[in-house]
């Protein structure tokens, strides 16, 4: 075995029959022994990678805890990395690299808080493949990745698992955790031969994070939304995923020729009218998420819909989503249609509301349905940068906290049974904003 920048690297093979002899030895030794114990963070986590060979190679296989199933990256280039978040700040101690054949001959183990600013904890320069078990390591973040800066094959990097020990800052970490992948305003006509087209890259990065489901915020195909349109764009990429994805329409939903809704409906059929309407209500751990159709906030079935719906929820958090915003910076700006909805929503303690129609990231602080700012308030998102071409910032609204245009990417939220926060993933995978950490009402 040798040292590594900071810790020891223990090559399970054939030492493992002499460290099983010594293994009482390695316990009265504090700093393995640490290792030893500290539970595994990274099962089942949200993750992200530079590149896939694949769908089937998506990040997320390398943290499901299966020894079928990996991550794959594009063969013959380097660098790429593998990243995991693990929902929260911690103290990690051991990183375990389970290689397929496609090794990593040079690579560093790194550690972030933030996703942008990286810590180096280990680094391997002379690697073999099989199972690298690093211990002993003492790096601090949310997010761990391995960057890999030289192939071990002509191939690519391929990894059956990636385990991540530590201990969570503050204790375990939160029950009834999932994440979720949202956008809105995603498939211009183009696709991915043309390298210009912004759809495919951010449904690319959509299924590398593998969440629980997606959720779209209308707009989901552009110009007219026709049926045609739908399965020679949208299909092409965002497609890849339907049978995981919660839709809601926008008004370009409404254009078909062929009548409002038409070829969106044709398309999506019972995944986006589950319960008889295009809008529609189901519950994910302690949230209840209600998806809404803002082209028909004029209509009182919807309305009395949304009354008797919240009214019957059971579960603690509230979530809700549509297109066109209340609030916004953008050049559609704020839209009057969505106070009403806003009303019965605070009224019933709702947390959060996702909206796409302008083409731009940004997040609000908790506010009332009449712009004042309060504790008790709805939170705000807009994520319209799926895939459109996106649209200027023009007048600051009050309560905004957060503004980016020109950045296409998604929506990373996480969510615990009694909490929210998310992360504004640019398609280079770099975290471009993160948010605070909120309770539920």
């Amino acid at each position: 075995m040798h040292q590594g920048v900071v810790a020891r690297r223990a090559r399970i093979g054939v030492y493992a029959a002499v460290l099983a002899l010594v293994g009482g030895l390695l316990l009265g030794w504090s700093e393995r022994a640490g290792a030893a114990v500290d539970p595994l963070l990274s099962k089942g986590k949200a993750a992200t990678a530079s590149s896939t060979e694949g769908s089937s190679y998506v990040a997320g296989k390398a943290f499901d805890g299966s020894t079928t199933t990996r991550w794959a990256s594009a063969e013959g280039k380097d660098p790429q990395w593998l990243r995991v978040d693990l929902g929260a700040n911690a103290t990690v101690s051991r990183v375990k690299l389970s290689w397929e054949a496609a090794y990593g001959k040079a690579y560093r183990l790194e550690v972030s808080a933030d996703g942008t600013t990286w810590t180096t904890v280990a680094e391997e320069k002379a690697g073999n493949g099989g199972t690298d078990d690093w211990t002993g390591l003492s790096g601090k973040g949310r997010y761990v990745r391995m960057y890999g800066t030289a192939r071990g094959t002509s191939y690519g990097y391929s990894l059956f698992e990636m385990e991540v020990y530590g201990v969570p800052d503050g204790g375990p970490p939160p029950s009834g955790a999932f994440t979720v992948v949202a956008a809105g305003d995603i498939a211009a006509q183009c696709t991915a031969s043309d390298s210009g087209c912004a759809h495919p890259k951010t449904a690319a990065l959509a299924q590398q994070i593998d969440p629980k489901f997606y959720l779209t915020m209308g707009d989901n195909q552009y110009d007219d939304a026709r049926l045609s349109d739908f399965k020679n764009y949208y299909d092409k990429s965002w497609g890849a995923f339907k049978a995981k994805t919660h839709p809601v329409p926008g008004n370009h939903e409404t254009y078909d020729p062929a009548g409002s809704l038409s070829g969106y409906k044709s398309y999506f059929g019972s995944i986006a009218y589950p319960q008889g309407k295009s809008w529609y209500s189901f519950d994910e751990g302690n949230w209840h998420f209600v998806a809404l159709d803002s082209n028909a906030f004029d209509q009182s079935a919807q309305i009395d819909w949304l009354k008797a719906d919240l009214a019957a929820n059971a579960k603690k958090c509230v979530a809700a989503y549509w297109h066109h915003p209340l609030y916004s910076s953008g050049g559609h700006g704020n839209d009057p249609v969505s106070r009403p909805v806003w009303k019965i929503l605070y009224g019933a303690k709702a947390d959060l509301v996702l909206n796409g129609h302008d083409h731009h990231y940004e997040r609000f602080a908790p506010q009332d349905p009449d712009g004042k700012a309060t504790a008790d308030g709805i939170v705000e998102i807009v994520g319209g940068m799926g895939g459109a071409e996106p649209y200027p910032i023009e007048t600051v609204q009050p309560n905004s906290q957060k503004r980016i245009s020109g950045d296409y990417g998604v929506l990373k939220l996480d969510f615990t049974d009694t909490g929210y926060g998310w992360s504004y993933v640019g398609t280079d995978g770099q975290v471009k904003d993160s948010s605070p950490k909120y309770s539920c009402h």
